[in-house]
């Protein structure tokens, strides 16, 4: 099996790691050929992923909910960005492959600027005269994302406007050997910052303060976004709210992170599960349970299957305590990883057994699970992210999950492996597991 390389997190000469060119290369190529074999004259992003898709440009995370960037790809041309006030010379000047087709031009700002500006008629119209000089006015033309007003702008101009999100998230299914190291990258940084959670986790502790550890390690490491951080300790792990807050960690808790974060704009999905102090054994049944139903869906993992063939290997709602699969969505779950952190494939016994997508060659996807333990306020849950390679699933994230680990129980050995339930056990009964020394 070839083997997934991880490297540094800067260019050199002496190394052939990411080629940046050919990541612009292949992603251009890749939806250009899509869109020629599609039924549309053009694509119109707002989507500021699907721009840096198209374009390899970005002009900072506030911008990512503005809608104020758009990009058009007409057929058989090259892509025109309209960009944020001096965001489009600074692309002139430092972008070649954009050179002249990066242009001064706005959008209405989420609705913000006064509507009588016209802004969104503005818009509009720079489309309509880019699909005129091509003879592309009448052909339908796909968006991802837009606001109501721009899109019924570009409906009195006469454009016919059509779902371009589809199309881009087939091109942006299968990943390049750049993006997946780019990928591999992003998770080697947040292995790093499991590992300073697990060295500082402890009774005293707030969830919040666990988010900021994880913050400050991913951005001293070079993350350009951290999106989030999921750390949700003791009863609040079931149900699960999806929000850390500022509860303090105390001893016997289980605490479950997510870690969410962008390396050149690839990012991370990636849950893992710790205990304070030590564990019960509700929390390591519950535990043990979690992890086998991740690794029987990776197992299964290969070119040829479908999201039905690992959905169907996950309990129903109703086995682990929820009513339908609706009100239990995204507990049992999968979907792929790249510029954002649900792109498709999409796995979900809600809908993937009656619509299966195809699991291929060059994806990258999270699995992840969610198990509530017997004692009624504790839960695990896991998360690994896997490459589709032609001989089966490779996992990219790795810090250490195969059994509950213990946090909170200091060590000074010199070398051993992180303690696991088993140690803490042995903790609690002999101060120490063979092999290690007296903590001071």
């Amino acid at each position: 099996m070839t083997q997934i390389k991880s490297f540094g997190t800067m260019s050199v000469d002496w190394e052939e790691r990411v080629d940046y060119e050919r990541l612009r290369t292949q992603r251009l190529t890749r939806i250009k050929s899509l869109l020629k074999e599609s039924e549309l004259g053009a694509l119109l992003t707002f989507d500021m992923n699907n721009i840096r898709y198209l374009t390899a440009t970005i002009i900072g995370t506030w911008a990512m909910d503005k809608l104020v960037r758009f990009c058009l790809l007409p057929q058989d041309d090259e892509p025109i960005l309209w960009d944020f006030g001096s965001a489009a010379r600074h692309h002139q000047l430092y972008c070649p492959w954009l050179g002249e087709r990066s242009r001064a031009g706005i959008s209405t700002l989420r609705g913000a600027t006064p509507p009588e500006a016209n802004l969104a008629e503005d818009v509009a119209r720079k489309i309509r005269v880019e699909l005129e000089m091509r003879g592309l006015q009448n052909e339908p033309i796909g968006v991802d994302v837009v606001e109501p007003v721009v899109l019924f702008a570009l409906q009195r101009e006469g454009l016919n406007v059509v779902d371009g999100q589809q199309l881009m998230l087939q091109a942006r299914r299968i990943k390049t050997q750049d993006e997946i190291t780019l990928l591999n990258t992003a998770c080697a940084m947040v292995d790093a910052a499991y590992d300073v959670l697990y060295q500082e986790l402890r009774a005293g502790v707030r969830e919040n303060d666990g988010v900021a550890l994880v913050n400050k390690v991913l951005y001293e490491l070079g993350s350009e976004y951290v999106e989030g951080v999921n750390a949700i300790g003791g009863e609040r792990t079931s149900p699960h709210p999806h929000l850390f807050s500022d509860r303090i960690l105390r001893p016997g808790d289980q605490v479950y992170f997510d870690i969410l974060h962008s390396y050149m704009g690839y990012r991370t999905c990636y849950y893992r599960t710790l205990a304070i102090g030590s564990a019960s054994q509700p929390q390591i049944d519950a535990y043990k349970k979690c992890r086998e139903i991740l690794d029987v869906s990776i197992d299964a993992v290969k070119p040829g299957i479908t999201t039905a063939d690992i959905v169907k290997l996950w309990p129903r709602a109703d086995e682990f305590g929820f009513a339908n699969e609706e009100a239990a969505f995204a507990l049992q779950y999968g979907h792929g990883v790249g510029l954002n952190i649900w792109e498709a494939p999409i796995f979900s016994r809600l809908f993937s057994l009656e619509h299966p997508q195809p699991i291929e060659e060059g994806m990258v996807f999270a699995l992840e699970t969610f198990w509530p333990a017997s004692d009624g306020w504790s839960a695990a849950r896991i998360e690994e992210e896997v490459v589709v390679t032609k001989d089966g699933p490779q996992v990219i994230t790795r810090f250490p999950a195969e059994e509950l680990i213990v946090a909170g129980v200091k060590y000074y050995a010199a070398t051993g492996p992180l303690p696991t339930t088993r140690d803490a056990q042995s903790h609690r009964n002999n101060p120490l597991p063979a092999g290690h020394a007296q903590p001071q």
